[in-house]
């Protein structure tokens, strides 16, 4: 099933996507469950796909909105593929280099991404989120997977000199608006093979980054495990797993996002997050 948030008619909302139409579930639904968070968190999202009684809204009429608008946690993975630590110029990590952002740092597809007014080295980084499903702390890897409630897109738009001031991530990955999540929560058994999900990153139709989520160097289960072990995961928080080979920073010249740009992070059976790039006014 495809899950989304979304705001029709003034209003937010979510439902089922099934095709180019979004069923909304009827009110008794929504007034027990206020977002996807909350009915991810009951369990509650096969009831929803069986619920008729609502709305049936065209894509065409819809915002979408990040797929889960009110995360507790966003948890990224750092150089987490090897062509990018290699040309990042860093050693593979002996666990992995987390750190986090905060809802305001995203918005959802077909959303302007805003490079800041402070800098001029806006980068892209194609990635593919994992949207916890359930309380877990201290998971097993063999049971990691049962933690998941889907997958999602993820731009992980990084500031590169702010994110250099410090030997920490944060300020270069927490502007207002430089990342985006979406269009849709995508549920596991929608992925037939996880391990040969490829990624494949686009700016104005151009590939700029390509690989599989089989080359990650910590995979999806050791990020729960390793996450879950420091911080308990709760229904609807985020682990962006990792960027390919390929990001702005890394080339010669680099090639950095301007205004007019168009980034498609396209991941094969999870979806196409397309976002236009902004100035700062």
């Amino acid at each position: 099933m495809k899950l989304a948030s979304f705001n029709v008619d003034g209003r937010d909302s979510y439902g089922v996507l099934l095709g180019e139409y979004l069923r909304e579930p009827g009110e008794e639904f929504r007034s027990r469950y206020a977002d996807l968070r909350a009915v991810i968190s009951a369990a509650a999202h096969h009831d929803m796909t069986h619920d008729e009684s609502g709305t049936v809204h065209d894509v065409a009429t819809i915002r979408f909105l990040p797929p889960i608008p009110n995360p507790d946690k966003i948890l990224c993975v750092g150089v987490n593929y090897r062509p990018h630590i290699e040309e990042m110029g860093r050693t593979v990590p002996d666990h992995p280099v987390v750190f986090v952002r905060f809802p305001g740092s995203l918005v959802a597809h077909d959303r302007a991404l805003v490079r800041p007014r402070v800098s001029e080295q806006f980068d892209f980084e194609g990635e593919l989120a994992v949207v916890i499903g359930k309380r877990s702390r201290h998971v097993c890897r063999s049971e990691a997977l049962s933690s998941v409630a889907g997958y999602c897109c993820f731009m992980d738009g990084s500031v590169r000199d702010w994110q250099k001031h410090t030997m920490q991530f944060t300020a270069g990955k927490n502007f207002q608006h430089s990342g985006a999540v979406g269009p849709y929560l995508v549920s596991p058994d929608e992925v037939a093979d996880l391990f040969s999900v490829s990624l494949t990153t686009r700016v104005n139709g151009e590939v700029m980054q390509r690989g599989r989520i089989s080359e990650l160097v910590f995979d999806i289960p050791a990020l729960i495990e390793y996450c879950s072990t420091f911080t308990e995961l709760l229904p609807g928080d985020l682990i962006a797993t990792g960027t390919p080979g390929g990001v702005g920073a890394a080339r010669t010249p680099p090639r950095w996002l301007r205004d007019g740009d168009i980034v498609e992070v396209d991941i094969s059976g999870v979806g196409v997050l397309r976002n236009p790039v902004c100035i700062e006014p």
